[in-house]
Formats: structure tokens, sequence, C-alpha cells
């Protein structure tokens, strides 16, 4: 979602500053579009430091969001771009069910370039204090440039490891199913296992230490994903996010590299 939410504003801001205003329909400028988009990007950055663990902090009964996104473009340019996005959930106190979709459309002189779908069913239900189960859908379906799909049906159970004022440390593991039609690939039809950890550690008042590790092996192969983060509030007004995100694959396709390095910097300065 949140990479769908910026190329979206990206789009819009972009298409709208060759008016002569660059003013938006509501009246707003394409420059507070793109401050507005990277305002939320950051902040999706800094609350990372948390996540849940299984149903914590959940509000009972329903939730849920939907949002629409749509421009077109004609003239020296003919494009159009669709963005939906919807979010509901359930929690009665101990079961909790959520739904996630998102779909995105584009479409230009060349053609459609863009149309797929993402979706993600879970249910989660707390078994005390330290434990929980989930059992899990999601996957993707593509129809450009080729009908591809990719599904995983998994379900395992989590526990905290610590839960202190400041240290948590929750770990997830869990088996599950793979069936993907790829285009160019041998089709996929197998099972998967998956281990996740997330660490939080404040130091002291100002700096906080989160690290994020996903692995997942099948038959295809071991894929590990891992997210260290320091969050540093230097002044009332002034913070720092620094990341350093990994990608690992045991078996890459040929002429890929095995390894995937992202270093990010999130800072914010607020006058009030």
């Amino acid at each position: 979602m949140k990479t769908t939410t910026l190329l979206l504003a990206g789009t819009a801001a972009s298409l709208l500053a060759t008016s002569a205003f660059a003013q938006t329909a509501l009246g707003t400028s394409a420059a507070e579009d793109r401050i507005e988009s990277l305002n939320e990007s950051i902040a999706d950055d800094f609350a990372r430091d948390q996540t849940a663990f299984g149903n914590e902090g959940r509000a009972l009964g329903f939730t849920g969001s939907m949002s629409l996104q749509a421009t077109a473009t004609s003239g020296n340019t003919e494009t159009t771009s669709l963005g939906l996005g919807t979010n509901f959930g359930y929690y009665d106190g101990m079961n909790g069910y959520e739904l996630q979709l998102s779909y995105q459309y584009n479409e230009d002189e060349g053609g459609v370039s863009e149309d797929s779908l993402l979706y993600e069913l879970e249910y989660t239900r707390d078994f005390g204090s330290a434990y929980y189960g989930f059992a899990k859908l999601q996957g993707t379906v593509d129809s450009f440039p080729n009908e591809t799909s990719d599904n995983f049906l998994g379900a395992g159970i989590g526990y905290r490891v610590y839960n202190t004022r400041d240290i948590q440390w929750d770990l997830q593991a869990g088996v599950g199913y793979r069936v993907a039609d790829l285009t160019g690939v041998d089709d996929l039809d197998e099972g998967a296992l998956s281990l996740s950890s997330s660490y939080y550690n404040r130091l002291n008042d100002a700096v906080a230490i989160t690290m994020d590790t996903d692995v997942i092996g099948s038959e295809s192969g071991t894929r590990v994903f891992n997210d260290l983060g320091v969050n540093v509030s230097m002044t009332e007004t002034l913070a720092l996010r620094t990341s350093l995100i990994t990608e690992f694959d045991t078996d890459p396709a040929p002429g890929v590299e095995d390894t995937d390095n992202a270093l990010g910097v999130s800072v914010v300065y607020n006058f009030n």
C-alpha cells in the first residue's frame, strides 16, 4: 500500500506541474502534494519502531478504510491511472480478522503498463498474553504484461519472548503452501517454512534500535529479509532514522546477485 500510494501521489504531482499555476482540482499545489507524500513516507518509517503482537491494541468491533485515487490527462500526453485500497477488520476480544486489497491500473499511449491486484486475508486468535495463532492467505494477480499469479496459504504461532518497557522481542513461525503461475519460469507448487523475528530495544529516552527479520524456505530456495533501524531523537524538534534493508536469496535467477542492500536516512525537523 505504501508503494502504491507514493506512486500515485508522485504521478499526480508530475502531471499537475505542467499547469501554469500547478493547482489540483481541490486548489492545493503540486508541491504541497509531494511534501505530504514525503511526510507520510517518513512517518511510516518512524512508525516501525514497535509492531503489534497478535491482536494487541486492537479495538473491539469492526474497523476499516477505503481509498480511491484516479488521474487522467489529454493533449500532449494521454494517460489514465487508477488506484484503490481497502482495509477491513473485526475483533471480538479473542479472534481477529483482517482483509486488505490493493488494486493499481496505469495506461498511456503505449497501452496498459500495469494492471495488478494484491490481497491478504488473515485470521488471528489469542491464546494468552504471550501466545497467539494465525492463518493467512495472500497473493498477487497481474494481467500485464502477461497473466501471472502468486498465492500463499500458511498458518503458525507467535510467541512474545520479551515484553518490558524497553525491550520487546516477538518470534513467529509457520508452515504454508505456495502456488504460483509465473511467466518465463516453471510454475511453483510447493510447501514452505517461515520464521519471523521482531525486535525493539529502547536504549534511552533518545535512541531506539529495531530489527525485523523474515526467513522463508522452500524447494525453490531460501529468502531472507532483514530491516535494521536506528531512531534518534536528537532534540524535541529534530529526529533521525537510519535503516539498512538487506535481501538475500540462496537461488537467484541467472545473472542476478544473491544479495541486495538499501541504506535509508529519514530526518524530521519540526518548527512548532
